[in-house]
């Protein structure tokens, strides 16, 4: 096995493992080692399951010597965001008041997982309560690319792992953009799916109408491969939704010829740095050279007034989810994440009406935006990964934080349509630079066609953070 066997692709170890050629025992072991040789610097896992992660790994050995392979995640070792419940493990959500939680069943998408015969390497670390600031009881997740530096906020430990090679696939959530964020400042692959195309059960809660689950990879195909184990309806969650899973994979070869990509050039260029600019741009050409036609089109004129009702809706919806442990046991939780909730509580019934109202209108502009485009391109982030201290990311909530910072993430989650972000360059500082692409309701598989598409065409998805 190579010294780059970390940085691998799924699609790339699949065929060997499947051959017999690479031992999901070798492999694991690996990957094992590699966490305890360089996460004590980068502080990716809250929890290492590697007890568990080896026997699942010679089970999975032993069932496709025995011809009975299950398809491409069989026997590769993935890690979950410390939000998914997974039997006999802790599950802490960054809370310190969940420090001792354990729960006695398996969140959905673990379940998926286990079926799809993935080794699980362990529980990565996350802002406290999925939001934006830690717990002090917990590490921050350091950003592979530089040290002290942003590395996403909520998911951070899962972008980590996955630009490190920590992990061949991990899971986020995303609420305001922390698939998308940790995705575009550690230089990885990111996949929102569609709100409810991945099953919410046994995932605790930041903002129920915005939560959504997804994978951060480091290609295209790899982030479909994912999705297409652990999507589809669940009995256990009312709001998964009933349309079948398609191939995720089914237009992986076809390029991007005769895509019709809609491209605000304003939207996608001011209040950014020239460079992160310019990389955008020029990925938006590249998909032009490919043949996809550039539709400009305008992003809703009111949409700086329509960000601050994120605000409202996740601090309520975040209350809500943490009633039972706040107020009561407050001084158990962090000051960035224990003033968000102290917010949602004084918000009230008509602010939040006038939120959700708000909501719609900004889910109507954005469709009309779309309506004559296959895709919306813009960037993933304001910024390129930025310094970051303790008194930063542990809070309390900075006074300039600013609504139009989301603007680019906020928009999809509140219309719960799925996009894919992808490495598109380099900042003038070596740190990573990101293109979303925003499809329609249920358009996972055009969206990996579109990635897979500008995969071939460059070779910024496979860039590492330099010293790992």
């Amino acid at each position: 096995m190579g010294d780059d066997l970390h940085y691998k692709t799924i699609l790339e170890l699949a065929t060997e493992i499947k051959s017999g050629a690479l031992s999901p025992v070798a492999l694991t072991e690996a990957m094992l080692a590699r966490i305890e040789a360089i996460d004590g610097r980068l502080k990716s896992y809250a929890t290492v399951m590697a007890e568990a992660a080896m026997a699942e790994a010679r089970a999975a050995e032993a069932e496709i010597n025995q011809g009975r392979y299950r398809g491409h995640l069989h026997g590769i070792p993935i890690a979950v965001k410390d939000l998914c419940f997974t039997t006999g493990v802790r599950t802490m959500g960054g809370l310190a008041v969940l420090a001792n939680h354990v729960p006695d069943y398996d969140a959905t998408v673990v379940a998926r997982f286990r079926d799809a015969g993935a080794v699980m390497l362990g529980k990565l670390n996350l802002t406290e309560g999925a939001m934006a600031g830690y717990n002090p009881a917990f590490d921050v997740p350091e950003n592979p690319w530089k040290e002290s530096h942003w590395a996403g906020a909520s998911s951070s430990g899962s972008g980590a792992a996955t630009a490190a090679g920590l992990a061949f696939a991990t899971l986020g959530s995303d609420t305001g953009g922390s698939i998308r964020h940790p995705a575009a400042a550690c230089g990885t692959v990111g996949l929102k799916p569609t709100w409810g195309r991945v099953s919410r059960h046994g995932v605790l809660d930041l903002a129920q109408s915005l939560d959504h689950v997804g994978p951060l990879t480091r290609c295209s195909a790899d982030a479909g491969i994912v999705l297409q184990a652990i999507a589809g309806r669940d009995a256990n969650d009312p709001t998964s939704l009933t349309a079948p899973v398609p191939g995720m994979l089914s237009g992986l070869e076809t390029g991007a010829k005769g895509l019709r990509i809609g491209w605000d050039e304003r939207y996608g260029s001011d209040d950014l740095t020239s460079d992160h600019a310019a990389a955008v741009s020029a990925a938006v050409e590249v998909m032009a050279g490919l043949g996809a036609e550039i539709i400009p089109v305008s992003m809703p004129e009111r949409l700086a007034e329509y960000l601050p009702a994120w605000i409202v809706l996740c601090t309520a919806e975040a209350a809500d989810a943490h009633q039972d442990t706040y107020p009561s046991r407050a001084d158990e939780y962090g000051p960035w994440f224990r003033e968000w909730l102290a917010r949602g509580h004084g918000f009230s019934a008509a602010d939040y009406a006038e939120a959700n109202n708000l909501r719609a209108a900004c889910v109507g502009g954005l469709r009309q935006t779309m309506a004559d485009v296959d895709l919306l391109a813009c960037p993933a982030t304001p910024r390129a990964a930025h310094a970051v201290s303790p008194e930063i990311s542990y809070g309390p909530i900075p006074d300039d934080r600013d609504p139009w910072q989301t603007r680019y993430t906020v928009p999809m989650d509140f219309a719960g349509v799925p996009t894919i972000n992808l490495p598109c360059g380099l900042s003038n500082d070596g740190l990573p630079l990101s293109v979303q692409f925003v499809g329609h309701a249920l358009a996972e598989p055009l969206l990996v066609q579109a990635g897979a598409a500008f995969e071939r065409a460059t070779d910024w998805h496979q860039m590492h953070p330099p010293g790992w």
